[in-house]
């Protein structure tokens, strides 16, 4: 019987570092580890979703996790040699390679072919006769072409470049690789960073994706983590997941996103040191906050809206006042200030609220008041739903504005669906700031090491 008090320990390790030999066997999952192989160049959020759903299957088996980074077309030899216990890597279970067995499919999504949009289009996959189409080894995106090549024999592709679905998204998108495979969700992000990209044709019929095992799996093991998906389906888990990692994405338009990444080269230097300064003094991510500030103001300390709403962080007469704020149009001012003010609003939470969606709530609050945020939590439990999570508030809160609705509420008429999209959209500046300025000060002594250096640039 396994041990229920057993804590989860997670490890990223080399893969021969963990097994002191690259052909020995890992022990029975069952003795207290599981270990997960995971592809080593993985990032952003679909790394981040993998890793977070297999730290909740080790929660929910009770074991110890070890994860294994390893180049992806090298993780499928590692578990017919029994060398992991599973592989956390989205696999089109659609095509199934010998000695290898597929856990329950967890996501659909279409296999496309990416392609600079600056370039002449195609039209089918025939069209890509001349050009340079990249694919990461291993991947389900590879999968999908190998199928596809099996009526169109005359189908070519590149691997074995060592880079990662995103890398290649990249590279297409400054123009070094004419198309690339990925997935929409994998093309939504990148088109965050590279807006040219575009989708020309599907491959092959979407791909269902799942983790795979060794083919002689251990039943208990597969059967466990049938559970433990049927589980996070039933409860919500699993949605609330996927509209963390991937529900703020293609909320930006091209322009949006073009303006928004001139502006961190631009502008951004200018403020920077302010922004580690707030988050210095209220512990939270100055990467938020300047996405708060330019969601606000696109970093304008001297923005005016027509409702009187001024300066970087876009406070009201009131809340200025709350702050003790002097002079809204000070950009120093403001952006402590704003980032005071939302922590503020964080406090007032219940305490059982938990991360990100405390924040994501604080900022919705930040738009429309505590009251209205409130108005709409009502309506979220109203509707069966989970008043502390924003992935299931953000779809009652737009109904703040319809009289049906708000006249049953305390607070009245609100425009909930604003604070929506304001949300969403820090969502996806915050996600760009980290991938663009990665690394975040940890400490008040560091971040005071750090104030000097943007100042310094701008100096003569």
């Amino acid at each position: 019987m396994r041990n229920p008090t057993r804590y989860v320990h997670t490890v990223i390790t080399s893969f021969c570092l963990l097994l002191a030999a690259c052909d020995q066997q890992v022990p029975p999952w069952n003795s207290g580890k599981l270990v997960v192989a995971v592809p080593e160049s993985a990032q952003g959020p679909e790394a981040e979703f993998e890793r977070e759903l297999v730290r909740l299957l080790a929660e929910r088996l009770h074991v110890t996790l070890e994860t294994v980074a390893l180049p992806q077309d090298e993780v499928l030899p590692a578990l017919r040699k029994h060398q992991a216990h599973l592989a956390a890597v989205p696999l089109r279970s659609e095509n199934n390679p010998v000695e290898l067995h597929f856990g329950p499919s967890y996501l659909s999504v279409r296999e496309l072919v990416v392609c600079d949009g600056g370039r002449p289009a195609i039209k089918n996959l025939a069209d890509l006769a001349g050009r340079t189409l990249a694919v990461t080894a291993g991947s389900a995106h590879e999968a999908a072409l190998r199928e596809a090549q099996a009526s169109l024999p005359s189908l070519q592709w590149q691997t074995g470049l060592h880079l990662n679905t995103q890398d290649l998204l990249a590279e297409v998108g400054e123009g070094n690789f004419d198309c690339a495979a990925a997935n929409e969700l994998q093309l939504a992000d990148a088109r965050n960073y590279h807006p040219n990209l575009v989708a020309y044709v599907e491959i092959a019929p979407p791909s269902k994706l799942a983790w795979g095992f060794p083919e002689d799996v251990d039943p208990d093991l597969l059967e466990q983590v049938q559970v433990f998906f049927t589980g996070i389906q039933q409860d919500g888990t699993l949605y609330r997941l996927l509209d963390r990692y991937y529900g703020h994405n293609n909320r930006l338009d091209k322009m949006d996103a073009a303006a928004f990444i001139s502006g961190i080269n631009t502008v951004l230097p200018h403020y920077r040191r302010m922004f580690e300064e707030a988050a210095a003094l209220t512990g939270q991510d100055w990467r938020l906050l300047a996405a708060l500030a330019y969601q606000e103001s696109q970093w304008d300390p001297l923005a005016t809206s027509y409702t009187n709403v001024r300066g970087m962080m876009m406070l009201t007469g009131d809340t200025a006042d709350q702050m003790n704020v002097s002079n809204r149009l000070n950009a120093h001012e403001s952006i402590i200030a704003g980032a005071e003010y939302l922590l503020l609003l964080k406090e007032q939470m219940p305490s059982r609220i938990k991360e990100p969606d405390r924040t994501w709530l604080a900022l919705a609050a930040y738009n429309q008041g505590s009251s209205h945020l409130e108005d709409a939590r009502i309506l979220t439990h109203r509707a069966g739903l989970n008043p502390d999570s924003w992935s299931d508030v953000k779809k009652k809160m737009p109904l703040l504005s319809r009289s049906k609705y708000y006249r049953t509420l305390k607070h009245g008429y609100a425009r909930g669906g604003e604070a929506v999209i304001l949300v969403e959209s820090i969502r996806s500046y915050y996600d760009m700031l980290k991938r663009l300025e990665p690394g975040q000060p940890t400490s008040p002594e560091e971040v005071s090491y750090r104030l000097v250096a943007p100042m310094q640039r701008l100096l003569p």
